[in-house]
């Protein structure tokens, strides 16, 4: 293409109003004869010819690329003649007209084995082109529709309906693929009208093959309804009847108010138990379904890797790989800590950190799926209960670098460095004692004082950039010395856009100073909470402040440099309630040991892998399908019997099993804070899959399946690529479906881990069994031309001695 213009339209435009456009945008005389396509891969094109379709039914979206075609002078185009051999159907029907295709069709050659024909990508509609290939390959339901039996049976009346508009894009969709004229087909039209009754498949986002699938077979069934006028049927319970007779009345009246050609081929019945925790009131009903969603065995426990940081200030971080339960909660994760390090679980607090600050701070009750397998966890060994002492309190301590900003007067930035920690302090305290106590946590990677060094030198530079104020003990000051700098004299709050702050209001902020006295090395050494200080020292490495953000439970006085707690409960610790150190850049440089902060020991447990499962049967899937599970707290049951929700015990089994068993494999999990895929490979049979030892009901006799198509999925959450392998009911032979390529394959690379949606015919039912109606009428005709032919091979040996000119070949 010489040149790429972009332009904006309504949605209501027509054709005909962007070729004007695109004429005079590229200087195209009217009288010049040309045509419009739209471009949406690298090299296929669709023909917009239909000058009165607006830009919604012709299915354009944002972005699409549109090309203008001259004739040449010679009365060819440049893409050659449009009776050309392109095998390409670009089926394409507006879904607000009356007509069946588009004008232009290239035909191509007929050479093409029927049902062997790719789905073109619109633009990640690879899960829609795996399910319709799936679907496709379905013997029952594609003869059905390829000989026009749907057309009498459309519903256009039904209000659960589409007006039979979906069922009509799939049967030409159908009709094309089986038309053994393209090796590829453009799926726009009926993309369209899925997006039409089905917005969350309207854009061009990937999306879920399995769900596609469940819209098409429920809007497939209400648009093939036989059922004209639903009646009303009131539910009842089992009430202690046989589940012979329940089933049995489930099943009739399901079929009063939905009798379409997929209930012939794809329902089944379940029977569902439940019992009551409190009253043991048993609830029996029969309900009906169109897929098998099954899960996949989990492992119930997984692996976390977390960092112990103990009391001991001089000991490093440890690094562990602990097993905890999959489904468990945030003690279980301390208590499986503590087998390995000894630290007492009840003296540890769970931490998510992040970009140098708690990101969170757990409670002992909360849920391990919270946990991500990319979350950094320390863990802290406080002294004191978390939750039971009253003598001590746990706050969380963030570091901080303080830039001054001469213009802006006592305004100031900061900005977040190193890893926040916990701080066990008694609940009252001096602030010459918290100073000291801060600086003993930190002794293993802020450096000591050594004499040697220039002292007055230092105290002279931290005085003149104003960290520590004019003040004796080295506090901001404004008032008098007993009196604490806040915020609103500062503004510090609003400068602030590093702290977890950063989008509230702060109730309390108050600046601490610590004593500028200290002993020799800047630590107490006899006496933690003695702290005494070399006369006439003023060197002070950080200032601290207290960030009390909405939390009730920390409310401290300040009365001559004492701090006190007053609540007589422990804290209740939250991500936006801590103390921040102040550290001037250039003391903090000389100080602070960035390296010896960040360092870490790994302890043996890293070197713990665990053994992955190879595979799982499909039959475990199943079996646990049918295991008795209790229903979740925000799933109860309403028990008729206590006029109440209760978390009732509930059990799934299958009554009886459709033609065409669909089975979805549920590989996708979701929680609120967990997303993932599972990637387990499920082995299942090919060929032979008995399902009688499955069925409760006692007269279902052997029910065996044969396996017919695989929807895949290969990569991750929210993305990857869908696939589908499918038998073709010609040949009876295997192949893999990928977009608009088609190619053949053999059994032994249909079983994977990328296996998603699995289809299965009964064996009872495929094609010559006359199992159905449709199957059947064709076997008698196939009956009624084999008796001819013996009539005819009867009249021919009849007529042999006189005349051998007749002959019969097979």
């Amino acid at each position: 293409m010489n040149s790429v213009i972009t332009r904006r339209f309504s949605k209501a435009d027509i054709i005909d109003t962007i070729e004007k456009e695109m004429r005079k945008l590229f200087s195209i005389l009217d009288e010049k004869e040309i045509r419009l396509w739209n471009k949406y891969m690298s090299n296929t094109f669709e023909p917009l010819n239909k000058p009165d379709s607006t830009i919604q039914d012709a299915g354009l979206y944002q972005g699409q690329v549109l090309v203008i075609e001259q004739k040449n002078e010679d009365g060819t185009w440049p893409r050659g003649p449009s009776t050309n051999n392109v095998k390409n159907s670009n089926y394409c029907i507006p879904p607000y007209s009356g007509y069946n295709s588009y004008d232009y069709l290239e035909p191509g050659r007929h050479s093409e084995q029927a049902g062997l024909c790719g789905l073109s990508n619109l633009g990640n509609t690879c899960f829609m082109n795996s399910a319709v290939q799936c679907l496709s390959n379905t013997p029952p339901l594609t003869e059905y529709f390829l000989s026009d039996e749907y057309v009498g049976e459309l519903n256009h009346d039904n209000l659960l309906g589409m007006k039979g508009e979906i069922a009509n894009a799939y049967a030409d969709l159908i009709k094309q693929m089986w038309s053994g004229k393209y090796s590829y087909v453009t799926p726009r039209a009926f993309k369209t009208q899925v997006g039409r009754f089905a917005p969350q498949f309207s854009g061009y986002q990937q999306q879920d093959s399995q769900e596609l699938l469940a819209f098409l077979l429920d809007g497939l069934h209400e648009d093939l309804n036989r059922i004209r006028k639903k009646p009303y049927i009131q539910l009842k319970d089992a009430e202690g009847r046989p589940d012979e007779v329940v089933a049995k009345e489930a099943w009739e009246n399901h079929r009063k108010r939905n009798d379409s050609i997929i209930v012939d081929i794809f329902h089944g019945l379940f029977k569902s138990t439940l019992v009551c925790p409190e009253c043991a009131k048993i609830s029996v009903t029969f309900d009906p379904f169109c897929y098998l969603t099954l899960p996949l065995p989990l492992k119930k426990e997984r692996t976390l890797e977390v960092f112990l940081v103990g009391n001991d200030p001089l000991t490093k971080p440890m690094q562990y790989k602990i097993v905890v339960p999959k489904i468990g909660i945030i003690s279980d994760l301390c208590a499986a800590l503590s087998t390995l390090s000894h630290a007492p679980a009840d003296k540890m607090v769970v931490t998510d950190i992040y970009n140098h600050r708690f990101h969170r701070i757990f409670s002992m009750d909360e849920n391990l799926s919270s946990i991500m397998e990319r979350d950094d966890i320390f863990v802290f060994e406080v002294t004191g209960s978390r939750t039971d002492d009253t003598d001590m309190v746990v706050i969380p301590v963030y570091l901080r670098e303080k830039y001054r900003q001469p213009s802006y007067g006592h305004h100031s930035n900061t900005c977040l460095f190193g890893q926040p920690f916990m701080i066990s302090v008694p609940r009252s305290i001096t602030e010459e004692k918290l100073y000291n106590l801060l600086l003993m946590k930190m002794c293993r990677y802020v450096r000591t004082y050594n004499e040697n060094e220039d002292e007055e030198g230092s105290l002279h530079f931290v005085k003149d950039l104003g960290i520590n104020g004019n003040g004796q003990n080295g506090v901001h000051e404004e008032g008098s010395p007993s009196e604490m700098e806040t915020d609103e004299q500062d503004d510090e709050s609003s400068q602030d856009q590093e702290l977890p702050s950063e989008n509230e209001n702060s109730q309390s902020e108050e600046s601490v100073g610590g004593d500028n006295e200290d002993s020799e090395n800047g630590i107490g050494t006899d006496d933690p909470y003695k702290g005494q200080l070399c006369h006439g020292q003023k060197k002070q490495l950080f200032t601290f402040q207290f960030n009390n953000l909405g939390n009730p439970d920390i409310n401290y006085v300040k009365d001559d440099r004492q701090i006190r707690f007053e609540e007589s409960r422990q804290i209740r610790l939250d991500e936006r309630t801590y103390l921040a150190l102040d550290w001037d850049p250039e003391v903090k440089k000389r100080w602070f040991d960035d390296n010896a902060a960040e360092d870490f020991e790994k302890h043996e447990s890293m070197e713990y892998r665990p053994q992955k499962k190879m595979f799982v049967k499909l039959k475990d899937c199943i079996e646990l399908f049918t295991t008795k599970e209790k229903l979740g707290a925000e799933d109860p049951w309403y028990c008729p019997n206590c006029k109440q929700h209760q978390q009732a015990t509930k059990k799934l089994d299958l009554w009886s099993l459709p033609p065409v068993l669909v089975v979805h494999l549920k590989r996708f999990s979701y929680s609120r804070y967990w997303r993932d895929k599972l990637d387990t490979l499920v082995d299942f049979p090919i060929s032979n899959l008995d399902m009688s030892e499955f069925l409760i009901n006692p007269n279902a006799g052997r029910c065996e399946y044969n396996l017919i198509a695989v929807s895949n999925h290969y990569g991750g959450m929210g993305g990857g690529h869908y696939t589908a392998f499918a038998k073709n009911k010609d040949d009876n032979k295997w192949y893999y479906f990928d977009d608009t390529s088609v190619s053949s394959a053999t059994e032994d690379q249909i079983v994977s881990k990328a296996a998603y949606v699995l289809f299965y015919q009964r064996q009872d039912t495929v094609s010559g069994t006359g199992y159905f109606a449709h199957d059947h009428s064709a076997k008698e005709e196939t009956s009624a031309a084999l008796g001819a032919a013996r009539d005819s091979d009867e009249d021919c040996n009849e007529n042999d001695a006189e005349n051998e000119n007749c002959m019969h070949t097979n």
